[in-house]
């Protein structure tokens, strides 16, 4: 059964940092491209930041200079580091595995909230 498990949301105060993870089951990690959307309500969730099989990265403009994206093939795990939080950016972030070809499958989402 395949899962993706993001962690790493919650309640900051503007200008803080968080790492989110998303760690994967039932899948082979390594070949997948993975990504991170943001779902903000009322909204249609948006592609945010991908990674490839190399670890080439894309950002959204809306989110280039403060998110990071990462992978740890070993922990089957892709991480977004996100810097110098808004206001704005309070959503739900999820995962997603594939694509190119490849099944595609999405997390559930971890909210982070931030407060002005």
């Amino acid at each position: 059964q395949v899962q993706l498990v993001e962690s790493g949301g919650g309640l900051v105060h503007a200008g803080e940092s968080l790492r989110l993870s998303c760690t994967t089951f039932g899948i082979n990690f390594s070949d997948n491209v993975m990504g991170w959307y943001r779902h903000v309500p009322g909204t249609l969730p948006s592609l945010i930041a991908k990674i490839g099989r190399r670890g080439a990265t894309e950002y959204a403009d809306s989110v280039k200079g403060r998110f990071t994206i990462s992978r740890d093939n070993a922990k089957n795990t892709v991480y977004l580091e996100i810097n110098s939080l808004k206001p704005e950016d309070t959503a739900v972030y999820s995962c997603r595995a594939g694509g190119s070809g490849r099944p595609v499958y999405f997390g559930q989402g971890t909210q982070v909230t931030v407060s002005s």
